[in-house]
């Protein structure tokens, strides 16, 4: 059996990763213990975010023709991958969290909706908190006018109440 129908599937595998993926962070996880890699996946995993580690050679090939080959550049040395569907920061920002403790990690790059960004774009990318919190932010502040409106006219209400009594 030649080599390539050997890697085919999974070349088919990364690209089914890439098909789905609004998001993907390659990381230098070289140094992390196997305690501390365990622990990576397990945040990433309840993320939502599929954390792989394949040959540059397999991923230059499967995101060949994406918006994703624009990560060509940094495919040396080990590269970890980490495919985000939903949510396309949480991938960076958990791993940018987590490279807090773990100094080894390291951020190489990522493509997020279609633009690339290298590790000080990523470090930025990282900042921002996820689609839930923005929204639950938004109404927020939709609704904190509303119920001090609603407070001023209870206040008025109260007060003509008391007025008319006296």
């Amino acid at each position: 059996m030649p080599k390539v129908e050997i890697k085919q599937p999974i070349v088919d595998e990364i690209k089914g990763h890439v098909g789905k993926a609004s998001s993907i962070v390659l990381v230098d996880y070289r140094g992390l213990t196997v305690e501390q890699d365990t622990k990576l996946r397990k945040e990433l995993r309840e993320a939502g975010v599929v954390y792989k580690v394949y040959k540059n050679t397999l991923l230059k090939r499967a995101f060949e023709g994406t918006d994703f080959s624009q990560l060509d550049v940094d495919l040396e040395g080990p590269s970890a991958v980490a495919f985000s569907y939903e949510d396309a920061t949480a991938a960076a920002r958990i791993i940018s969290n987590f490279a807090k403790q773990a100094k080894a990690l390291e951020i190489k790059s990522g493509v997020v909706e279609g633009t690339y960004y290298d590790a000080k774009g990523m470090s930025v990318i990282a900042t921002i908190p996820s689609r839930e919190e923005l929204i639950s932010k938004l109404l927020g502040s939709l609704q904190s006018p509303i119920t001090n409106f609603a407070r001023v006219l209870k206040q008025i209400a109260e007060k003509q109440g008391s007025g008319a009594e006296a």
